[in-house]
Order: C-alpha cells, then structure tokens, then sequence
C-alpha cells in the first residue's frame, strides 16, 4: 500500500510539474510584441553558437594617434569621375552636372542631350566647339569648387541651395540659366499609410507625414544629406516644418532628435531604402519625381508627395570665363531648352509638378551647411551608437587587401564621434576580440589604432564565427544601454572557409535586427555574392573596396551612419 502511495505521489508530482513548466512557457511572453520574442528567442540561440567558438581576447595596447588635420575630407581624384560626355574639339567647356540628370548611363537625359550637341556640329564664329559632362553629386561638385581642387567652367546641380554653398568662400559664379530642367524632391510612400494619414489629418502632405512619424508609427526614411541631394531637400524642409523661423534652433533641434529617435537607420544609398519599403520595413523615403517615375515598381505600387525646394537644376557659370567659353555655355544651355530636347525630358519623368511652389525664403549658404552639420551631431537622436568592426585578417588577405583594410578602418577612426561606442573583432582561423566595445574617447582611438597596426595576415576564414561574436558583444553591451542602436561593419574578401555557415546566422541576424555593413576586398563573384547576403538580412549595404574613389565612399558611408 506504501508502495502504491509512493507511486502515485511521484505521478501526481510529474503532472504538477508538467503543468507548472508548460504555464511557464504559455505565458513567459505574454505582453510581449512578436518583434521582441523573436529578439530574445535570436538571443538564446546565438548564445548556443557563441559557446561554441574559441574566442580569444587579444592583449590591448596604446598606440598613435592620427592628428586633427586628418580629419579634413579626402576628395577623390577627378579621373575617377570621367566624362559621360567626352569633348569632341579643341575649344570646349567642362560641367559638372548632378546624378538625377547625368549618370554613366547613355540613356540619361543629360548625356543624349550631351552627345546630341557635340554630333550637331556645333561652331562660334566658325570655330568647332563641344561640351564634356562629368557626373558627379552636387555637394562634392561644390566641394570641388570650394576646395579649388578642381575646378569646371560650368556647374549643374540639383538646386540652388548648392549654388548658395559657393558664397559661402565667396567663389566668384555667374548665373547661366534659373533651370535647363525641372524636377522636384517628394517622398515615396505607402498608398494605404497616406490614405491613413489623409482620414486621420484631413491631408496626407509633407507636414502631416512629418506629424504622422513623430505622433505615430509611420517610418520615413532618407538618405544621406551630406552625399545626397534629396537627402538634403529633406533635412532641410525638416527642420523648417520643426520650426518655420529659424531651423536651426534649439526647438528644431529636439524636434529632429525625435524624428530620429523614431526611424530605423538613414541609409547609405536609394537602393537599400527602395529595398526597406519593399520589405515593409519603412513605410517611405525621400526620393525624387524622375527617379519615381522612371521605376515602375514605384510608380505603380506607391504614391508621390512634393516637398522642399524645387530642384530645377540651375547653371552657374565657374569663375570669369573667356567670352569664347561664356559663347559655348550659352549656347548648350539654348540647346537643353530647346522643344525637342525639353519633350525629351518630360518623356523622361522631368518637368512634372510645374504647379507645385515651396514659399519659404531662399536658404544661404552658410545656413545649408549649418544645417548638415547639425545633422550630423544630432543624427542618432537621444540615443548613442555602438558598432563593432569585424576585420579579416585570414592569409587571402595578404598583402595589397589587407593594406587597403587598414587604411579604411584608419579612415573611419578620423569620422566617429567621440561618444560612440567601438569594438573590434579580427578573424582568420579564429576570432579575436582585439578591442572591447567602450567610448571612443582618445583613449580608445588610441588603442583601435594600435590594434588596425598590429594586424597581420594568415590562416583560413571563419567570417561568420566573427560576425557571432560581433553581435554577442553588441548584444552585451545593449543590456548594459538599452537605448543604444547596433550596427556592424565586416570587411573581409567574402571567403568564409571555417566554422558556422550563412544557414547558422541569417536568421539569428534577422531576428536581432542588426544591420551588417559589408566592404569587400580583392572580391570574387562568390565573395560578392556572400557579402551581398550578408547585408541584405537587415537591409544594410554592401560596397565594393576596390573601387577607385572608395575612401570617399566609406567617408560617406561612416558619417552617415556613425
């Protein structure tokens, strides 16, 4: 009879047991959004991985430190920006023309209406003449100018807000046309968000978009406005919606550190932001009409809202040109707005919302520039950043891609802002943490730079062991700052050939929401094909370090994210 009590007290307490575990597990997530199950479930299981991998924690030492002077933007050399319109005479002029209007392309306006010049046979006073177009940016054609590195005889960007950058060193410029080309900046977004918006506000414009992010959950992203003329448009008609007296004051200020708070990442490129509305994961960008309107995917999925100054493309005359010069310029500028040419253009996408006007005065220069210095202060809103550098340091990288891995990461030290958290995790056969993750205070510049110095080459590729220690550390120091965002650059050649595989920590990766930033070295289509995706599991981007202007590239790259 004992016997039987015993067994049945045991039963009774594996069925309480039983009960008590599964209650445990039905209700330990109640409350909690799928977003967040999915984070601590990512959690559990890369630190599974994590126990798996020899990880060793390299001796940290001080070393130099690159001098202030260094931090002095790097412009790329002009060759690497060739002509798109090569020059066909002897007597010609050189532009510098934006990207919406003049790409490498052929089928770009610019450059038919380019090449179509030169083909006509142009003459003044029966001299031969011809244009060369190269394109490039609006703010480093100003930057150009500015440094007087190089130097067109006319300049074309987006807008005027570029040409007001000139005054700010008192370049001596000429109006040569108010615009050869219309265009205006907008932002892309959901049609069922802006019906929402519409229903919500009673008008679904720029200013409820902007209110519809900051009261609501309505995500706008944009891209970089240092490197990017919309990105900019945007930044600036921000900040004038914040506060339409001055943008730049302390209620604007707090404002965009809001609006920031609000939104996932500001991108590096288009393409990663087209690529997180597709995915859902914002709900529209900062774009403009042309570039909407050539995309069908665009323009038949999504809708188009006008907002900031127009960019209209205005030519300026670069410093005091010969008459013969002034004559050239003049007469390609009759030719852009000839009929035919300005039929072209509206084919094309341009000379839409001619009814749509921006009343607010004219910015100066000073205050633009202002405006992306602000922004870069204020870019990570209330929070602070903490990424964590994962550098291949495996035997492919012998030689000129590890050199050129050193100098990248040298460079990136010049842009991060002091209050940033860094680590770095190097791999070849194994992983290192040869710097733990803390402020990058002179200090820690000191020791990161002591670290890049120390690297040497050798042994085989575990990238993604790396890329899991990486995020252990990032998710470390999350529970120490919850309010800090996570980030990850991985510069390697791509060729993982050790340990866990893309299948292990893709889905962690997606799970932990970190963007991973990839930059490739001496790539192979595999290697490329592997970076790719990497970066695509959180619509982060990759870049291709073996580019000619790639230092301008990561500078970019880094103040926009860093």
């Amino acid at each position: 009879m004992e016997k039987k009590s015993a067994v049945w007290f045991i039963l009774i307490a594996i069925i309480v047991f039983g009960v008590i575990y599964a209650t445990i597990n039905l209700t330990q997530n109640v409350g909690k959004t799928t977003s967040t199950v999915n984070m601590e479930s990512s959690a559990k299981k890369l630190n599974t991985l994590y126990q798996n991998i020899n990880v060793k924690t390299l001796n940290v030492q001080r070393g130099a430190v690159n001098s202030d002077e260094e931090k002095i933007a790097v412009l790329p050399d002009i060759s690497e920006y060739p002509f798109v319109v090569k020059p066909t005479t002897d007597s010609f002029i050189t532009i510098y023309a934006s990207l919406d209007k003049a790409n490498e392309s052929e089928d770009s306006w610019l450059v038919q209406i380019g090449n179509a010049f030169n083909q006509s046979n142009p003459t003044i006073n029966g001299v031969p003449v011809s244009v060369g177009i190269r394109a490039i940016p609006s703010n480093l054609g100003a930057e150009f100018i500015l440094s007087e590195k190089y130097t067109p005889d006319a300049y074309m960007p987006s807008s005027k807000m570029y040409g007001a950058m000139l005054d700010t060193k008192e370049k001596k410029y000429s109006i040569a046309s108010e615009s050869i080309v219309k265009n205006v900046s907008g932002i892309v977004i959901s049609r069922s968000v802006k019906n929402k918006i519409n229903q919500e506000a009673g008008k679904s414009d720029f200013d409820a978009i902007i209110n519809s992010v900051i009261t609501s959950n309505t995500l706008i992203g944009y891209t970089n406005p240092l490197s990017n003329e919309d990105g900019l448009n945007f930044l600036v008609a921000l900040l004038q919606t914040f506060d339409g007296n001055y943008l730049l004051s302390d209620s604007a200020m707090s404002k965009l550190r809001a609006y920031q708070d609000k939104i996932p990442y500001v991108s590096y490129d288009v393409l990663q932001l087209q690529e997180s509305l597709k995915n859902g994961t914002i709900d529209g960008f900062a774009s403009n009409y042309q570039a909407y309107y050539t995309n069908p995917s665009l323009r038949n999925n999504y809708d188009f809202v006008p907002f900031g100054y127009r960019q209209d493309a205005p030519v300026y005359a670069i410093g005091e040109l010969s008459s013969s010069k002034s004559d050239i310029l003049n007469k390609f500028v009759e030719y852009c707005l000839n009929n035919d040419n300005q039929t072209k253009a509206t084919n094309m996408g341009f000379n839409a919302h001619q009814d749509y006007a921006y009343n607010v005065a004219e910015l100066d220069g000073i205050t633009v520039m202002d405006a992306q210095s602000a922004w870069k202060k204020e870019k990570n809103g209330t929070s602070d950043l903490t990424a964590v550098f994962v550098a291949d340091i495996s035997g492919s990288m012998e030689g000129s891609p590890l050199l050129k891995l050193k100098a990248s990461l040298n460079r990136a030290a010049t842009f991060i802002d002091e209050n940033t958290n860094i680590g770095l995790v190097t791999f070849s056969d194994t992983v290192n943490i040869a710097l733990p993750i803390a402020k990058f205070d002179s200090a820690q510049k000191s020791y990161f730079s002591n670290a890049v110095k120390s690297m040497r080459p050798g042994g085989g590729t575990a990238m993604f062991d790396a890329i899991v220690v990486a995020e252990h550390l990032l998710l470390e120091q999350q529970s120490k700052n919850p309010n800090t965002r996570l980030m990850m650059f991985v510069l390697t050649d791509g060729e993982s050939n050790r340990g866990y595989g893309l299948e292990d920590i893709e889905e962690i990766t997606r799970g932990l929401k970190i963007p991973v930033y990839t930059i490739g070295y001496n790539l192979e289509d595999e290697g490329i094909e592997a970076l790719e995706a990497v970066a695509d599991i959180n619509e982060a981007s990759t870049m291709d370090a073996d580019s000619d202007n790639v230092i301008y590239k990561l500078e970019s790259l880094f103040n926009a994210q860093m």
